[in-house]
């Protein structure tokens, strides 16, 4: 249960803030944002802002999405004959066309809806008792769909594509950008909750709990000076001794290391535990405490973090394997495995996601931010724009690829995990 719990957490804050940076940008660029949401399925809070944002907190708690108007699939379809009906403001103008069964107006008029035109025109059309008429609609009008959802109609001087290049570009980058904004703010928390940055150019130690180590009563803040036969000055020192100086070990034989402490200098036999295919001492790296070390640590975590990305990525690329990839499956047992390790744990987790979301996302694949980017900039040097029905076409294509991907992966997670 804790495991799902730290799943659904991490999904949900990775999701949200990302899709909080298109949504901040978006605004600033003059797109109308017509629904912010919180979770998935029916909605259980709604509130709508003096710009006309709906805000929603949905029932399942798995991330959540933004709605800008011409932005992808949002699109306002109406089917004819659909019945609706229409609340006139003052001037004879359409302020709400109502899909709905959910809100019930008693003053509005009943409409069989035969065309509309929500994005240039502004007009909707239909019989009103077995009479054609067609009505004038606000600019600023809303539209209820089946679902009760309240949200503006999307005019097209309000819908991304009317937006500025760079408005898009920056929308668009916005949520990568806010992905790696929290890999480091998470990676910062983790080094301050930790005690301090990691010192790989120190010989001092951190004693694992009941660690091979600390059974041969070496402790926390001793210096180790040579093991066996190979001296040590840093933390890479002590890694390569020890890979080194196990090679042909056998169960239960154990190694001699030259420690410093309190001053004193001795040596004392460990039996290193085996991990894998190598062997621990149970030892971690010294600590700088100071507030710009923490500081710089975070940063420098989630650099290394973004490197180890990179270079999997590229690796990837020239020899894929679905082996190498992971969904939701995966992310669940990494969140449980996590969570069962403690806060730090779950952190460094939340952390390493949060950067790898943003550099997934940068990739240049119709669908994913980078490909819309890609778009932008291909735009900005032809000096004119893209069809829209080009881009939906591309976006679309981008889709099902990545449709097909994650399916795959999926299966290969389940396959991997159960089998």
């Amino acid at each position: 249960m804790l495991g799902l719990l730290t799943f659904i957490i991490i999904f949900g804050i990775l999701v949200v803030v990302h899709e909080f940076g298109h949504f901040y940008f978006a605004k600033k660029s003059g797109i109308l944002v017509r629904e912010f949401a919180i979770g998935m399925g029916p909605k259980i809070f709604s509130h709508v802002d003096k710009e006309g944002t709906l805000y929603t907190i949905r029932i399942l708690p798995l991330g959540g999405y933004v709605r800008m108007a011409g932005w992808g699939d949002d699109k306002t379809e109406i089917k004819t004959g659909t019945p609706a009906s229409l609340t006139l403001n003052d001037a004879g103008l359409v302020k709400r066309i109502n899909l709905s069964s959910h809100k019930v107006d008693p003053t509005s008029l009943p409409m069989n809806v035969t065309s509309y035109d929500l994005e240039d025109k502004l007009t909707i059309s239909g019989l009103v008792i077995d009479e054609s008429k067609t009505y004038q609609v606000d600019h600023d009008a809303t539209i209820v769909e089946e679902d009760g959802t309240e949200i503006r109609i999307a005019p097209l001087d309000v819908q991304y594509q009317n937006a500025s290049i760079w408005g898009r570009l920056i929308t668009n980058f916005a949520g990568p950008m806010n992905n790696f904004i929290l890999g480091i703010v998470v990676f910062i928390l983790f080094v301050f909750l930790q005690g301090g940055a990691a010192d790989p150019t120190s010989n001092h130690v951190r004693v694992v709990d009941n660690g091979a180590a600390a059974r041969a009563g070496i402790k926390t803040d001793d210096q180790i000076l040579q093991v066996g036969k190979y001296p040590v000055k840093n933390w890479n020192d002590l890694s390569e001794a020890v890979l080194k100086s196990t090679k042909g070990f056998k169960k239960h034989q154990e190694l001699p290391i030259k420690v410093k402490s309190d001053g004193h200098v001795k040596t004392v036999a460990v039996q290193p535990k085996k991990v894998g295919n190598r062997y621990a001492l149970g030892v971690k790296t010294a600590l700088k405490t100071g507030l710009k070390d923490k500081l710089l640590g975070g940063f420098k975590m989630a650099a290394d973090g973004a490197l180890i990305i990179v270079v999997a990525l590229k690796n990837l690329i020239t020899g894929f394997s679905l082996d190498k990839l992971g969904g939701p499956v995966a992310m669940y047992q990494m969140s449980n495995q996590a969570a069962q390790n403690g806060l730090e744990s779950v952190l460094y987790l939340m952390a390493m996601l949060s950067i790898n979301l943003g550099i997934f996302n940068l990739i240049p694949i119709p669908a994913l931010d980078g490909g819309k980017i890609l778009m932008n900039v291909i735009e900005a040097i032809r000096r004119k724009p893209i069809k829209r029905e080009t881009e939906t076409y591309i976006t679309l294509a981008g889709v099902a690829i990545m449709f097909v991907l994650m399916v795959a992966v999926t299966w290969n997670d389940i396959m991997r995990a159960f089998f």
